[in-house]
């Protein structure tokens, strides 16, 4: 009866007992260490070459318009740089932030972007207000840096992202089919 009435006394008081701060003060020190871990390895992330060359690609590319540019100078080179130019979003969120998510969020916007860039002279007036390299890398950030909605809304958002990508690859297919045979008939006329 005693022990109870001197627990609740040190409860009303905000006192812990040794065995209570020893718990505490282990869990502080666990919860900073794992700062600290996540702090080392978004440094690292930061700093590194690949996550540079995404920043500089989304600048480049969306930024300075070099997309919608490259679409309507170059036709072909600008359908086909973008979708090389995704290989090191890719590397980054597969290789170095380790999320199949995020992956396919951002193979999905670049398809999306390609997609968009294979309409002719459309296509690249479009790709001006689509800024992929732009969505992706808020996207990584957004994982970088730990923001719980990105990181929410890019895990749910998973599946769909899956089925998507198939559904525009198939788009993008049958527009490479029809645009190859319009191609093919033109240049046969000549």
């Amino acid at each position: 009866m005693r022990s109870t009435r001197r627990r609740e006394a040190q409860e009303e008081l905000g006192l812990t007992t040794l065995k209570e701060e020893k718990s505490m003060n282990k869990s502080i020190l666990q919860e900073i260490e794992r700062r600290e871990r996540k702090a080392r390895k978004m440094m690292n992330l930061e700093n590194s070459t690949s996550y540079k060359i995404i920043y500089y690609l989304k600048k480049y590319m969306d930024d300075y318009f070099l997309d919608p540019i490259l679409g309507f100078i170059a036709p072909f080179v600008g359908d086909v740089l973008p979708s090389l130019l995704v290989a090191p979003y890719i590397y980054v969120s597969l290789l170095k932030i380790r999320s199949i998510p995020l992956t396919l969020a951002i193979i999905c916007n670049m398809l999306i972007d390609w997609l968009i860039g294979m309409i002719p002279m459309f296509g690249d007036i479009a790709d001006v207000f689509n800024k992929a390299y732009k969505k992706n890398w808020r996207l990584i950030t957004g994982f970088v840096e730990d923001d719980k909605e990105t990181i929410q809304e890019v895990n749910n958002k998973a599946i769909f992202m899956g089925i998507m990508i198939f559904i525009l690859s198939l788009i993008i297919y049958l527009i490479y089919q029809i645009l190859a045979s319009i191609y093919e008939g033109i240049a046969s006329l000549f």
